[in-house]
């Protein structure tokens, strides 16, 4: 939808005449430009994308790519729940981390009762590994 109404906003800033000094146009065309970029970006993540089913992956009690962890604060006994998620399905508001992520990296190959160290821009953070769920 955004691509026709780019087009639009193009045709329409060229009807204004001279576009060397045309904002409208050369707003219109870096629109055009961004959004074309991110279309590239998208179709090349859709080519390269592989579908995990975690419900294949056998339960050995390890944090792996699609578990739920809940870990605790060493020092606060604070608790938090955390899914092991790709990339681009990471929310951290949803409780859903990027597997990529400083909390998930410390956490994978690691089992219950394991204490995990992350480092965090504000220092060092102890956890320990509470429950590891498998879909």
């Amino acid at each position: 939808m955004v691509r026709p109404k780019l087009s639009q906003d193009i045709g329409t800033a060229r009807e204004l005449g001279d576009l060397k000094e045309n904002a409208e146009y050369h707003a219109a065309r870096e629109q055009q430009g961004m959004v074309e970029a991110r279309i590239r970006d998208i179709e090349g993540r859709m080519q390269n994308a592989v579908i995990i089913d975690v419900t294949t992956i056998p339960h050995t009690g390890k944090v792996i790519f699609g578990t739920t962890v809940e870990i605790a604060n060493v020092e606060t006994d604070e608790s938090v729940v955390y899914q092991i998620v790709g990339e681009d399905e990471a929310d951290i508001k949803k409780g859903k981390i990027s597997v990529g992520s400083p909390i998930a990296r410390a956490l994978i190959a690691k089992e219950e009762g394991d204490v995990v160290v992350v480092k965090t821009p504000s220092g060092v953070i102890e956890y320990e590994i509470i429950e590891v769920r498998h879909i």
